[in-house]
């Protein structure tokens, strides 16, 4: 495969040392992949795979297999995703890593990975705080050598307020996260977006696990809130919207999700029925991965022949095409000697930085500065039929443009 990377307009001399792999003559280039594989694996098991996929149809670069070795579970908390980076850290030959799968588990992840001057790149953390505020800010949780081709939740944040108050006409909008920095992130966010436009928004929280909801639940009917966003994940989503028609004062309130709930296991509850969910845009059918020629519908075509199911997750294609933007980079930047390779960590960080235009399944790719390289597009779906769980079968109602 040719790599089409503009390299001239790197400036070398002004990076970092952040030292050099070498790849011995037969020896394989070591990336990593860090997903959650138990919970919630509806989510990071199409990631994973999306990895797979990406890796076979690349193949090998200047002569070399690249290995992502066995798959390292982050699950989707701060431990698992510290211990997923301190295991792919171990191994010095690594130069890149995709995932995590959740915002909670890159956090962690993110400092580990970053000191050891490996690149990082997330196909579904969306948290603000792990790039940048869109204003030229850098979020609290920001580490040099983190990329990510999902939308920076801000953008999320952003579609929701305003599809909540122009298009549903709500007013008084409850937000209820679990305190991570992804859920607390977008509520805070959305209520910021949804009182700029005029609306008013309170924020509260649970704790992960959680399982009754009826105090917090009580407590915001005080308020007569007419609508609730929920960006939770799929166990505590289902036990709120299960136990919002036993609270006084919230009947008839409409609820709209987050991006983690438009998965099979949330959308089978009936309680479900009649949220509204956004996610990423996904009409990819007729895009093309430049570089392996790989359409949309060809790659979930191809899950589903090799797994034997629909992904679970509209995240298939940025984990698919994050693998793709790690591989060119490598090719571009490794030197051969012989037959053997050198990879320089600091321009492995140049190349991806300076991605522009990259055309990817999920459209044309361009990084900034604080590695968000995502497109900020947004739909959102109204699931109306618990007995329909395949989330490709659910209506757009509404798309989201920055």
């Amino acid at each position: 495969l040719q790599v089409r990377l503009n390299t001239e307009q790197f400036d070398w001399e002004s990076q970092p040392d952040l030292g050099t792999v070498t790849v011995a003559p037969g020896e394989a280039i070591q990336i990593r992949a860090m997903n959650a594989l138990t919970a919630p694996a509806g989510i990071g098991i199409p990631n994973q795979r999306g990895v797979v996929l990406a890796l076979a149809d690349y193949g090998p670069i200047k002569g070399h297999a690249v290995s992502m070795g066995a798959g390292l579970d982050s699950d989707c908390s701060a431990d698992g995703g510290r211990a997923a980076a301190q295991a792919a850290t171990s191994d010095p030959q690594v130069v890149g890593v995709i995932g995590t799968t959740c915002s909670v588990a890159a956090v962690a992840a993110a400092p580990v990975i970053s000191a050891a001057g490996v690149v990082m790149i997330g196909p579904s953390t969306v948290a603000p705080s792990l790039t940048s505020d869109l204003r030229g800010n850098a979020g609290s949780h920001y580490r040099p050598g983190f990329y990510r081709t999902a939308n920076n939740g801000l953008y999320q944040a952003r579609a929701v307020a305003q599809f909540a108050y122009n298009e549903l006409g709500l007013r008084q909008v409850a937000a209820i996260d679990d305190g991570d920095p992804y859920t607390s992130g977008l509520s805070k966010a959305f209520a910021a977006e949804f009182q700029d436009l005029g609306g008013s928004a309170t924020t509260s929280s649970i704790k992960r696990g959680d399982t009754d909801m009826v105090p917090v639940l009580t407590r915001i009917a005080a308020d007569n809130p007419d609508g609730f966003y929920l960006p939770l994940f799929p166990a505590e989503g289902a036990y709120v919207v299960r136990q919002i028609p036993t609270v006084a004062g919230l009947e008839g309130v409409t609820v709209i999700g987050g991006a983690s709930l438009l998965v099979p296991d949330f959308l089978a509850v009936p309680e479900s029925e009649g949220t509204y969910l956004p996610s990423p845009v996904v009409n990819f059918a007729s895009n093309v991965n430049e570089v392996t020629g790989k359409s949309g519908a060809a790659l979930v075509s191809e899950y589903v022949q090799q797994y034997g199911e629909a992904p679970a997750t509209n995240y298939l294609a940025h984990a698919y095409d994050a693998t793709i933007l790690l591989l060119r980079a490598i090719e571009a930047v490794a030197a051969a000697d012989g037959e053997a390779l050198t990879i320089d960590r600091a321009m492995l960080r140049s190349a991806l930085t300076n991605t522009i235009r990259f055309q990817g399944i999920i459209g044309a790719i361009s990084c900034d500065e604080f590695g968000d390289c995502g497109r900020g597009l947004i739909q959102i779906t109204h699931h109306t039929d618990s007995s329909i769980t395949d989330i490709a079968q659910v209506p757009v109602v509404y798309r989201f443009t920055p």
